[in-house]
């Protein structure tokens, strides 16, 4: 699981939260908008904080240069994402990555993988997007389904 640039501490904490119940990691892509020591986002974690295998990358390019993933290991949450999140099969060291809570993934990495773009569909016209963990979540869940 990755986060790039998140911003809103208990989002971060409850994905940390997330990971551990699915036993992942959670890779954070600097800049971050708060410091991991925030007691906002162990509050969030709960007691569960300390079981995050939590990997903290100076940028997207470190990430990339050290991982060195896979383009099909790579699903790029975006909500004008052209596929569903339902559509690809998930392999086993599938590489989820969720942008900034208010501006999403930056415009350099959408380019990069313009064709590793997934959406949560949504049947309401009245909403833009779900909250940052709600969609982890729900995320996490579709790729491992079957797996677990």
């Amino acid at each position: 699981m990755v986060l790039v640039h998140p911003e809103i501490p208990g989002n971060t904490g409850a994905v940390g939260r997330t990971c551990v119940a699915l036993d992942m990691e959670l890779v954070l892509i600097h800049p971050l908008g708060f410091t991991i020591t925030d007691a906002r986002v162990k509050r969030s974690g709960l007691d569960y904080w300390p079981h995050v295998r939590l990997v903290e990358f100076r940028s997207w390019a470190a990430f990339l240069e050290e991982r060195q993933p896979r383009d099909d290991q790579l699903f790029l949450f975006e909500e004008f994402g052209s596929s569903s999140f339902y559509e690809p099969e998930y392999p086993d060291d599938a590489i989820l990555v969720f942008g900034q809570e208010t501006k999403g993934l930056p415009k350099a990495i959408i380019e990069q993988h313009a064709d590793r773009l997934f959406r949560l569909p949504m049947r309401s016209e009245h909403i833009r997007s779900l909250n940052l963990a709600n969609t982890v979540a729900a995320a996490a869940y579709q790729a491992l389904r079957g797996k677990l």
